[in-house]
């Protein structure tokens, strides 16, 4: 059984950063794809971040240069590292396995950007 479990959001003043993690189980990330999404209050799903299973890489436009995605396989475990938050980056972020849209996905973590 898949499952995926976020962690690491909070809340940060604009320009932060934050790391976020998402430890999986019943699979192995290693050549899998992995996904990054984010639903704000009121919005739709937005997808930000894929690593495909050969670890090939690709950012929405509005994450690129600020967020980075990563994996670690001995931990099974997925991240984000998110430098220079922005107020409209206040959401809830989930990782998901592929397909992004409709993919397992944990309980999300919940980040906050804010002065």
């Amino acid at each position: 059984q898949v499952q995926l479990v976020e962690s690491g959001g909070g809340l940060v003043q604009p320009g932060g950063s934050l790391t976020l993690s998402c430890a999986a189980s019943g699979f192995t990330m290693s050549g899998n794809t992995m996904h990054w999404a984010r639903q704000a209050p009121g919005k739709g799903v937005e997808w930000i971040a894929t690593i495909s299973g050969v670890d090939s890489i690709s950012y929405s436009d509005f994450v690129k240069g600020r967020f980075t995605i990563s994996r670690d396989s001995a931990k099974n475990t997925l991240y984000l590292q998110l430098n220079d938050l922005k107020p409209q980056d206040t959401a809830v972020y989930y990782c998901v396995k592929a397909p992004w849209l409709t993919g397992p996905r944990g309980q999300g973590t919940q980040v906050t950007v804010s002065s």
